[in-house]
């Protein structure tokens, strides 16, 4: 049988109509812009692809579901206001993510919880989107802005950081958080909710863009960024605007709706 490469993850699947370990379609083709922005892959209602011994069946398209059927031994971890349902006999406990208050501070929320197997789990956040699934392998790190994480699986290992000085009209002065993923000797599957539509470019060494804060949704860990403020003039007052410096190389995700959320 003729194997398939999937041009969202280039995972090989041996036919099919969907990507066993991304969901991507695998019947419909790149759409790039002439900048270098490529679409999300568009997942189909009720695809399902896997990860360890378990299975993950996206729900809907306009507000999309993650249902994943834990197979016993394998967890997952969220932000414990995603959980949209489960079964009654799946455990549910709490990540030891450290800093406390700092997150309290920063808007991130306070408990970030577990899911463990046997049993089924559904997350969804509660705005129009995309669901982003990204493949982890061994040894990559992804960062993602505060409240864009929908579900991690346990062997992923969770941190944030802070990023100073990055603002914009809605957000406050406090910085950015930056939620990151990290794999070591397993690989792993990461989901993140975009507001709108979600596009992603690849950037060569050295290659830097310009970013409005609330549009950042995720890098690779090997892409730097940085503020940079500018001052604009209109009549007699000036303002400052702040923009995200991406530098290469890696790849950055950015979404087409600006959404701030805080601590609940």
């Amino acid at each position: 049988m003729e194997r398939i490469e999937c041009q969202w993850c280039r995972a090989q699947n041996e036919g099919g109509t969907s990507c066993q370990v991304c969901g991507a379609p695998l019947d419909s083709r790149n759409r790039v812009s002439d900048s270098g922005w490529r679409e999300a892959p568009k997942l189909r209602d009720m695809t399902e692809f896997g990860f360890s011994r378990s299975t993950c069946q996206v729900e809907g398209e306009l507000v999309p579901v993650a249902e994943v059927n834990l197979a016993p031994g394998d967890g997952v971890f969220f932000e414990h206001h995603v959980l949209l349902w489960k079964d009654d006999q799946t455990p549910l406990g709490a990540l030891n993510t450290g800093g406390g208050f700092k997150r309290s501070l920063g808007g991130m929320p306070f408990v970030v919880s577990t899911a463990g197997g046997p049993g089924r789990v559904a997350f969804s956040r509660d705005s129009p989107g995309e669901l982003v699934v990204l493949p982890l392998h061994p040894g990559m790190e992804i960062d993602a802005r505060e409240h864009a994480f929908l579900v991690a699986t346990h062997t992923i290992t969770y941190s944030f950081e802070r990023i100073k000085g990055l603002v914009n009209l809605l957000h406050g002065g406090n910085g950015m958080y930056l939620d990151r993923f990290v794999t070591t000797g397993q690989p792993g599957l990461l989901m993140l909710h975009g507001y709108g539509d979600v596009f992603e470019r690849v950037l060569g060494p050295g290659e830097s863009i310009q970013i409005e804060p609330g549009a950042f949704l995720y890098k690779d860990s090997s892409v730097t960024m940085q503020a940079v403020q500018m001052d604009v003039k209109t009549g007699m007052f000036r303002h400052g605007m702040y923009l995200a410096q991406m530098t290469g190389p890696g790849r950055v995700g950015i979404q087409s709706m600006y959404v701030h959320h805080h601590a609940e």
